[in-house]
């Protein structure tokens, strides 16, 4: 962490300055309806530099052909959609900050999945944080989220993803009733940036191949999709795409839905990097270890983190049935330090989401910025969090 700047924020640090920061938020990305913490997470040069080369070396991995085609079995028959690329254009890579050697910090991969994030509430969140930290003593300047330090460039590599080329009235940011999202905010912020609207899957009209949306009473045609559809909240809702998704399309899409399969939980057995614990198939367990304390149990493709147990017990995994078992993992226990400090001392766990692009032209990824979740509860995530202070979503500055 970047202490010249903690201790500074940490002095200042009072209620109204969090609420000025959530004002200046809102006024650019709409109200926000979920924790929203009470400070960005200030990162060092070195950290920055081991989240990204830890990220693109994992994905280096993942990305040898030999492996590709045993990931891609992933992909249920009935979800198999024509027209995959050779690598997915965005993708996720959250590592928990544990304690390093001599002290430092270490990133210990918790999941990952090639699949949009909240690219651009992230650089609405630096805008907001920087409008109160420009005032605050020993700050007071301008701080960056992007990794390569030049925002024009950073949202010009998310633009070219995004929409690719297209005009943004072809591009739809396609998701379940957007509107009542909690990812809202994001959507707001990458109409303002990208000029990309938000679209329900259900609302979405086909005529054979082509598919089109309604807007201010004309037929505007789709051509692009930055695609934001889960698929367990898709069965969950028994919503349906006005397609069969095993038939081709006359759209290219960001990032292609069967990555969101192949790229996902399920890579965690086969990944070799000393940033990822070890990581089984229930199905693949010769047996089950005698002690389950230093073990979570997750499924493979649940989302934040619904499913997962952390107290795991023998019976939780005697549970699940036989059919299912290729479907959940159990994974190494990582030990998060408390690596964030409250004006009161209280230490604060994180995770830090390395987000990458990889535009339609680009054959590498791109590390853009970090998303951050902190925690003083058993896991991340509001349920395991209420009634806390300094918890939820943030980003990360330097």
């Amino acid at each position: 962490m970047d202490k010249t700047l903690r201790q500074p924020f940490n002095k200042a640090w009072s209620q109204d300055l969090f609420l000025e920061y959530r004002r200046a938020l809102e006024a650019l990305a709409g109200p926000i309806p979920y924790a929203l913490a009470e400070t960005p997470l200030f990162l060092d040069a070195p950290l920055c530099e081991h989240l990204q080369k830890n990220a693109l070396e994992i994905l280096a991995q993942l990305s040898q052909p030999s492996l590709l085609s045993t990931l891609k079995k992933a992909i249920p028959a009935h979800y198999d959609h024509p027209g995959m690329d050779a690598l997915p254009n965005c993708v996720q890579v959250d590592f928990a900050l544990c304690p390093g050697k001599d002290g430092r910090l270490e990133g210990k991969l918790i999941e990952m999945q090639a699949f949009p994030s909240l690219y651009a509430l992230m650089d609405q969140k630096c805008v907001a944080w920087n409008t109160v930290l420009r005032k605050v003593p020993g700050i007071g300047r301008d701080l960056t989220c992007f990794f390569n330090r030049d925002t024009a460039k950073a949202r010009a590599k998310v633009g070219e993803m995004i929409v690719a080329g297209e005009d943004p009235q072809h591009v739809v940011l396609m998701d379940i009733h957007p509107e009542e999202q909690k990812t809202i905010p994001d959507f707001e912020a990458t109409r303002r940036l990208y000029g990309v609207d938000a679209v329900c899957v259900t609302k979405i009209q086909r005529e054979g191949k082509r598919l089109f949306r309604e807007k201010d009473g004309k037929r505007i045609p789709i051509k692009r999709i930055y695609n934001r559809l889960v698929f367990d909240e898709l069965e969950a809702k028994k919503e349906k795409a006005p397609w069969d998704w095993r038939e081709e399309l006359d759209v290219t899409w960001c990032s292609h839905p069967n990555w969101y399969w192949t790229w996902s939980k399920f890579v965690l057995p086969h990944l070799q990097h000393a940033s990822v614990p070890r990581t089984t198939y229930v199905s693949k367990l010769r047996e089950i270890p005698a002690d389950l304390s230093g073990y979570v149990l997750k499924p493979l493709f649940s989302f934040a983190g619904t499913g997962v147990i952390i107290d795991v017990t023998r019976k939780d995994i005697d549970n699940i049935p036989a059919d299912q078992r290729d479907g959940w993992v159990l994974q190494e226990k990582v030990t998060y330090a408390h690596a964030l400090p409250m004006p009161d001392g209280t230490g604060v766990k994180a995770e830090v989401r390395v987000m990458l692009a990889r535009p339609p032209k680009d054959t590498a990824f791109t590390p853009i910025l970090p998303l951050v979740r902190l925690s003083r509860g058993k896991m991340i995530g509001v349920d395991h969090n209420k009634g806390l202070t300094w918890v939820g979503g943030t980003v990360g500055l330097f």
